[in-house]
């Protein structure tokens, strides 16, 4: 394993750490690194995947609920429709 020093930690932060790592039974390391791996999970779950169009977006929540199939292509041919009729509208047209 190796070792990482982290420099010009504020004060405050490190006091909140101490005081999770005693409330959870664990040491400084160990709780900078469950929170340092916590947070290194939540990036890289909240980052869309890159090239990912709008398209692959919606299907996958559509994947997620099981409602692939004619409905999808259904649905997602309206919007395309409704995208292509709005195009070039004024703004105020939509308000």
């Amino acid at each position: 394993m190796g070792d990482m020093l982290i420099r010009d930690i504020p004060d405050p932060l490190k006091r909140e750490i101490e005081q999770a790592a005693r409330k959870g039974g664990q040491s400084l390391s160990g709780k900078a690194i469950d929170l340092l791996r916590k947070g290194m999970v939540a990036e890289r779950d909240a980052k869309p995947e890159p090239g990912l169009s709008a398209w692959d977006a919606i299907r996958s929540a559509f994947a997620t609920e099981n409602a692939i199939g004619d409905e999808f292509s259904q649905i997602m041919d309206e919007i395309e429709a409704d995208r292509k009729r709005d195009f070039g509208r004024p703004i105020e047209d939509f308000e």
